[in-house]
């Protein structure tokens, strides 16, 4: 019996890691703008740690703050197929955000580190893999 903590269980690295990538989890993005590591250690790598399993990718989680975020904008989701998904990336994408960098305000935006958009992507992955990326500002 070990006193020691058991490491958290953690993906294996991807092959063909982008020479910008530290972290061993990233992956090429389509913009140059989107291509950020966390910049963190392997064994630290953000997209892996508890906090990013319990606030950015459980359902339940999404689900509630999905709810609030429509009652602050009084809108509805959408019941179309494969809609489900869609939303819950995006709630994580501002999940995340929150977490990360707390209110950032109208019009500011964030590039969210590529392990971490993956690790969203493939929890809530879209039916026909077409993703919008980074989106600088409305217009």
């Amino acid at each position: 019996m070990s006193l020691t903590p058991a490491a958290p269980p953690t993906a294996p690295p991807l092959q063909h890691q982008p020479s910008w990538c530290i972290c061993q989890r990233c992956r090429e993005m389509p913009m140059v703008v989107e291509n950020k590591c966390c910049n963190q250690h392997p064994q630290m790598c953000i997209s892996t740690l508890p906090h990013m399993e319990a606030f950015i990718l459980q359902g339940g989680v999404l689900r509630l703050a999905r709810r609030i975020w429509n009652n602050l904008r009084a809108v509805a989701d959408l019941p179309d197929a494969g809609e489900d998904n869609r939303q819950f990336r995006h709630a994580s994408y501002r999940q995340f955000v929150a977490w990360q960098y707390g209110v950032l305000g109208a019009g500011h935006r964030v590039v969210i580190p590529s392990c971490c958009v993956w690790a969203i992507r493939d929890r809530f992955p879209d039916l026909h893999g077409q993703y919008r990326g980074f989106i600088p500002r409305r217009v």
